[in-house]
């Protein structure tokens, strides 16, 4: 999610829906496979028909990237699956209307399910002959138009890991008709792999986008070509110039990077989702609008707005207050809900300043919590990413994390802990029991022992040092000290709140961290991968508040976050092992590989895990049908949503 997923990078705003078990069925030899059941309608016949619902955007998380082929700094779920997806469909979709799995649902596929040959070296995809609001074909030119933009610009996409796709494919190809494109690999691997963290990227671009300036004719730029040779990739590129900002090397906004004309420009007008973008501000505030051509769920409502905010208190003063404008569907910050002792899963009292008109919905998204280290950051004199290589300090960070604490005190009960990388909740046959066991429990004397046996002098409330430089590690010099600072997302009080209890924790051995707020999307852009050699490589900790929700790569194997020089491993954690046991879980469906690879870096560390609050305590307007159940990666469906009779 991609960054999700993966996914992608995560805010823990969302609307809707209590998350049930996630479900996949187990097949022979301890393989897992994935449920294909179609979605059903939700809809009641009793209903209004029309309307305007208002959905609140996450406190400092507005959309800001339109083009669904999407760079590292900006694959989020505030742009992927809250609004990107309203308006382009991918070639598969993955999450269930009725229910809280994250599985594939064909029925709103623009593919038909995946044919595999015998060898199972080769996959065929066909088209359904779905519209593009322009009249044309959703057909095999729009999934070679991604493929070979893909071959392209493949580190600007991301989603992208190395040894994934573009660059598993020994070929592929579309036939004639453009009803079909057949994808020839270079090994045999999973399937459900394959569909459920490969496929799953693609998500068709229409020819109308194929174009190097304002005006052109569709597919005159030459990247959707059906026969893709050397040539395409200059071309592609060319076309990736035009939509783009080139990586922030244009000097002035064009198309996907101009937020001022997402509302106007006729190139976003070109959709084949339910809905349309009437309007946009630089703001945020997205107004959506029916999609006439759309015809497997027609929108029921006349309008779906998404409205920024500032602040999670500003939001839920809104909500509270009520008025034209202000939520149907939206969230209460941690802290005015009261606490729930239930387990996890369960739903306490609700705030009683909105209780008379709103229910309270947790919700767990498919995804971990986790904030990275720069394994690589020249800060700190030089000695920060030596010292975040060293395990023993990485295990001195996390013995400090009182995961169980924090939810409790901040949380408010509304939470489940991160041990791993593979999610212990909703309920899944992936997380092993080892992983769902605290390997790094809360303890000071660990922590200081750690510090100590490895060369450091120790300064409670201050800053310990390196004393004997050969125990510390290489690269790390005598005089050292332990004095980092973390980026944080602001605007939420939970995320500041846990980032200060953890600070605080550090700080009794000497770890002294500096907290440093800024805006999600800031944290967002400056937490990418880099070299020493870069100034921009100074940043340490990077704490965005949320973690990963795995779409889209919806099978937990961490090639998209964990392996070596992957676009969305922004702490550039690289490990010989931990790549080989992510590729043994690509290429076999059995568990046992998955399980080798989660216990692997539960231990070792990748990153710092932190407790996994809900995605959001959503509340959602007694008005309002439709919104619940949502499935775990956190999909937004308002074309199901309508008003009550």
């Amino acid at each position: 999610m991609a960054l999700t997923s993966g996914l992608k990078r995560v805010l823990k705003i969302g609307a809707a829906g209590a998350a049930a078990a996630l479900v996949f069925a187990a097949c022979g030899g301890g393989t897992a496979s994935p449920t294909t059941k179609a979605t059903a309608t939700t809809v009641p016949s009793s209903h209004q028909k029309g309307g305007t619902v208002y959905w609140a955007e996450g406190a400092n998380a507005t959309p800001n990237w339109i083009l669904p082929f999407v760079p590292g700094a900006d694959f989020s779920v505030a742009n992927l699956t809250q609004f990107q997806e309203l308006m382009y469909r991918p070639l598969y979709w993955f999450g269930q209307v009725t229910t809280s799995d994250p599985t594939v649902d064909f029925a709103l596929s623009t593919a038909n399910a995946p044919a595999w040959s015998k060898s199972g070296k080769s996959v065929t995809i066909t088209m359904k002959g779905w519209k593009w609001s322009n009249g044309t074909t959703v057909d095999a030119q729009d999934v070679m138009f991604w493929l070979n933009m893909m071959v392209a610009e493949k580190t600007e996409y991301g989603g992208y890991a190395p040894g994934g796709i573009p660059d598993n494919l020994k070929s592929y190809s579309a036939s004639a008709s453009a009803d079909t494109v057949t994808l020839n690999l270079t090994t045999k691997y999973s399937t459900n792999w394959f569909l459920y963290n490969e496929l799953s990227q693609i998500t068709p671009l229409p020819t109308a986008w194929d174009i190097t300036k304002a005006g052109a004719a569709a597919g005159s730029g030459g990247c959707s070509t059906l026969t893709p040779s050397k040539a395409t990739v200059a071309k592609c590129t060319a076309v990736w110039t035009f939509l783009t900002d080139n990586g922030g090397k244009n000097k002035n906004p064009i198309e996907s990077a101009d937020l001022a004309t997402y509302g106007s420009n006729p190139l976003w007008q070109v959709v084949d989702g339910p809905w349309k973008l009437s309007a946009f501000t630089t703001a945020g505030q997205a107004t959506f609008v029916p999609n006439s051509s759309y015809t497997v769920q027609k929108p029921i409502l006349a309008k779906f707005v998404e409205v920024p905010y500032t602040s999670d208190t500003a939001e839920y003063s809104a909500l509270s207050a009520g008025g034209a404008g202000a939520p149907d569907v939206g969230y209460i910050p941690s802290e005015d809900v009261p606490a729930n002792t239930g387990a996890v899963g369960t739903t306490g009292a609700n705030a009683g300043l909105v209780s008379s008109s709103f229910t309270l919905v947790p919700v767990y998204g498919w995804s971990i919590n986790y904030f990275p280290e720069n394994f690589n950051s020249n800060g700190d004199g030089g000695n920060a990413g030596p010292i975040f290589k060293q395990l023993y300090f990485r295990q001195a960070l996390q013995d400090l994390v009182d995961q169980t604490g924090i939810i409790h005190a901040y949380d408010r009960g509304y939470g489940v802990p991160t041990y791993g990388p593979v999610p212990v909740y909703p309920t899944n046959s992936f997380a092993s029991k080892s992983e769902a066991t605290n390997n790094y429990p809360y303890s000071v004397a660990n922590a200081k022992q750690l510090l100590v046996s490895h060369g450091w002098t120790i300064k409670p409330g201050g800053e310990s040092v390196c004393s004997v430089g050969s125990k510390c590690g290489p690269g790390i010099k005598n005089g050292a000290v332990l004095n980092f600072t973390e980026l944080y997302a602001n605007g939420t009080e939970l995320i500041k709140q846990t980032v200060t209890a953890e600070v605080s924790a550090w700080s009794k051995v000497g770890i002294n961290v500096s907290l440093k707020g800024t805006t999600f999307d800031n944290v967002f852009s400056t937490a990418v991968p880099c070299t020493t050699s870069q100034a921009a490589c100074s940043w340490e900790f990077a704490n965005w508040g949320g973690g990963w929700i795995y779409a889209p790569d919806y099978l937990p194997t961490g090639e998209e976050i964990f392996a070596t020089g992957a676009v969305e491993n922004f702490g550039n954690f690289s490990d010989t092992t931990n790549d080989a046991n992510i590729k043994a879980t690509n290429v076999s469906s059995s568990l046992s590989f998955l399980t080798t690879y989660e216990n692997y870096l539960a231990k070792n560390l990748p990153v710092v895990w932190q407790p996994n609050a809900a995605n959001a305590l959503a509340e959602i307007s007694d008005k309002v049908g439709g919104v619940t159940p949502i499935n775990a990666l956190l999909n937004l469906d308002p074309e199901y949503w309508y008003f009550k009779s």
